[in-house]
């Protein structure tokens, strides 16, 4: 059963490292993500599901211990999902993709030592109902589950923007965060697949996910963060 949600934007400059001389503009974001991994930690739950966004090479499970890093985008730090003890990497050799490499930098921030955890990469095209499946198989797994949900909103709310402008991504944005803060699944579950992959939503995929783990949960929601910097919709949300 679902007892505790968080939910945290997922872009790389939300750490200090790869934002470097811009860390500061994030801190008031980077600070709402800490108390939001605070509340899963004060659920003390069973399991722990990291769930993010993921190209098709990066979907799919993964355990914990899976290294991951930022090299990518020029930075020399690596991280690994959970606490120390797990694997060293997914079979396969897989490492983790973005959005979970961004999850496992703030478990060891908030220094994670509670429950096993474990990662699920989120392809951005699954309709709704197949979603809201994944999510309630992963409340099915422990007696007490709690998810780290991460993604953004529209990266299309102004002109400098990376997706550019579009008048809708407002719109969408404002119900996506008000859904998130209300912990209102079935607003979630409903929010339109091919609007989000317009206005380049990224989290909406895994926010489906959340909704799923959260039917029939009864759980109360806070939006901690709700604003747009860089012309991307950040939200930090917890349900609890």
């Amino acid at each position: 059963m679902l007892v505790a949600a968080a939910c945290c934007p997922c872009p790389p400059l939300l750490v200090p490292e790869v934002a470097s001389g811009a860390a500061g503009e994030l801190e008031t974001l980077r600070a709402a993500c800490m108390d939001a991994v605070g509340v899963l930690a004060a659920a003390r739950p069973d399991l722990l599901v990291v769930a993010g966004p993921a190209e098709e090479s990066g979907q799919g499970p993964y355990p914990q211990g899976t290294a991951g890093s930022f090299r990518g985008y020029g930075v020399d730090l690596a991280v690994r999902l959970g606490p120390a003890g797990g694997a060293e990497r997914e079979p396969g050799g897989r490492e983790l993709p973005p959005s979970l490499a961004v999850g496992a930098w703030l478990l060891e921030r908030a220094e994670w030592n509670g429950a096993p955890v474990e990662g699920l990469g989120v392809g951005e095209l699954p309709a709704g109902k197949r979603c809201a499946a994944a999510g309630r198989e992963i409340a099915a797994r422990a007696g007490r589950v709690a998810l780290l949900v991460l993604g953004d909103g529209s990266a299309r709310r102004t002109q400098k923007a990376p997706g550019y402008y579009d008048e809708r991504a407002a719109g969408f944005d404002a119900e996506a965060a008000r859904a998130l803060g209300a912990a209102d699944a079935a607003a979630l579950a409903a929010l339109d697949a091919e609007l989000a992959a317009d206005l380049q939503a990224a989290g909406r995929a895994c926010w489906q996910v959340a909704a799923g783990a959260a039917e029939n949960a009864a759980l109360r929601g806070a939006l901690l963060y709700n604003e747009a910097p860089y012309g991307v919709g950040y939200f930090v949300a917890t349900w609890s």
